[in-house]
């Protein structure tokens, strides 16, 4: 982002601020369509970053969700319901069933546990809506099933004739830099998968694989992003089973079209020490996860300026003083109004982070279009009615609870005057 676009950006939209940058996205995309072998499919996690979904749709094959919300926004957002995938460990039953009940409802899902496999054939057959599934494979955690679970539910498929096994889904974390581990992840699916071929005479026809790439927040030169996903792409052409393979990513995806901008309100000296209080916090940036502040991450300071830098500790809005963004940053001259322009913001850091806390409104969103066009795809959103108790909602008694004097002489409690 350069410094016109930071100035015209804050003067129009004010701090803090969310921008994403669709040419990024489609630049990463293309991308990673370039270093993968041919033929591989696409799936964009959306709870990594929701507002992204129409620029990314037509550039990836399908969209997972995990939750009734995520089915909601896809909706909204136009998602053709053949692009998704209904993931999430837990599939709440109503909302199954209303998917299964629409016309022209999604028809994949993955399956987390035999509870849900069942429920679904169930409502498969009731609707005679006939549906494919994905099998996921436990990594040794609360998510998937384990081997055993699979082999009888690929030994029984014909007891469910609206189910259609259509192959395994795997899923281990983010921010896999090993090839070992991917190779021996994806050595073990394949192995199982023809297993399942030799010995029950089921034939895998996807694997869907979420590699869970890393991304590098820090510096920027430590990874070679090019080299990795080289080795990545030699061992998905090592793969015996012959099942179609679709990568499901989202932090790989979007982090690097994402910026975040946060502005100086208060500057102090305190113990020797620099701190910069900034309008935003760790409320709102929270994609370095369990390193925040403890590594520099990349960013910059508008207006950009020379000299002598001093060390400062930048520090979010927020009441507790686990709201530190960076440490010691040298920074020359910094002031009240500078701005900073955190990178690689466009990945989870504005739905993982504390967004409740002390009721501060969400920030506004805006993406950039292709042609450096701005277009708000979110006015700021004030928080503060989620934290405020109804009391206008039907009580146990049938009647509204008007005011607070009426509730407090019914719980024996006497107001101060």
């Amino acid at each position: 982002m350069t410094d016109q676009q930071i100035e015209r950006l804050t003067a129009q939209y004010g701090t803090p601020l969310y921008v994403f940058d669709t040419r990024i996205l489609r630049e990463r995309i293309i991308y990673l369509r370039r270093q993968l072998p041919a033929g591989i499919r696409l799936c964009y996690a959306i709870k990594a970053n929701p507002f992204l979904l129409q620029e990314i749709r037509g550039l990836v094959e399908r969209f997972e969700i995990c939750s009734p919300g995520e089915a909601s926004i896809c909706r909204r957002a136009h998602i053709p319901a053949a692009q998704q995938v209904i993931s999430g460990v837990y599939k709440t039953p109503a909302v199954m069933e209303q998917l299964l009940a629409q016309k022209n409802g999604p028809r994949l899902f993955t399956i987390e546990s035999m509870r849900q496999f069942h429920l679904l054939s169930a409502l498969a057959a009731r609707y005679e809506k006939p549906i494919h599934v994905l099998l996921r494979l436990t990594s040794g955690n609360q998510f998937g099933l384990e081997e055993q679970e699979i082999v009888q539910l690929v030994r029984r498929r014909a007891d469910h004739p609206f189910v259609c096994i259509r192959g395994l889904q795997f899923f281990s974390g983010t921010q896999k830099a090993s090839l070992r581990r991917l190779r021996r992840e994806l050595e073990t699916l394949d192995a199982f998968a023809l297993s399942l071929q030799n010995e029950l005479g089921f034939t895998v026809q996807e694997l869907e694989f979420g590699p869970g790439f890393p991304v590098n927040y820090f510096d920027a030169s430590a990874f070679d992003e090019a080299a990795f996903l080289a080795d990545f792409s030699a061992l998905l052409s090592g793969l015996r089973c012959g099942a179609r393979v679709t990568l499901e990513l989202g932090r790989s995806i979007a982090a690097s079209c994402g910026s975040y901008l946060t502005r100086v309100v208060d500057v102090k000296r305190n113990k020797n020490q620099n701190y910069a209080i900034v309008d935003g916090g760790m409320h709102q940036l929270v994609y370095y996860g369990q390193s925040m502040a403890m590594q520099q991450p990349r960013l910059r300071l508008h207006p950009p300026r020379d000299g002598k830098p001093e060390p400062w500790n930048l520090c979010g809005s927020l009441c507790t003083v686990n709201d530190i963004l960076v440490k010691q940053l040298p920074v020359p001259g910094l002031k009240c109004g500078d701005v900073f322009a955190f990178e690689n913001t466009g990945a989870y850091c504005m739905t993982e982070g504390i967004s409740l806390f002390l009721s501060r409104a969400l920030p506004r969103v805006v993406l950039l279009l292709p042609d450096g066009a701005p277009l708000l795809v979110r006015e700021a959103l004030a928080t503060d009615r989620l934290n405020t108790p109804d009391y206008e909602r039907k009580n146990c008694y049938g009647k509204a609870d008007r005011n607070f004097t009426g509730l407090a002489a019914r719980r024996g409690l006497r107001l101060l005057p």
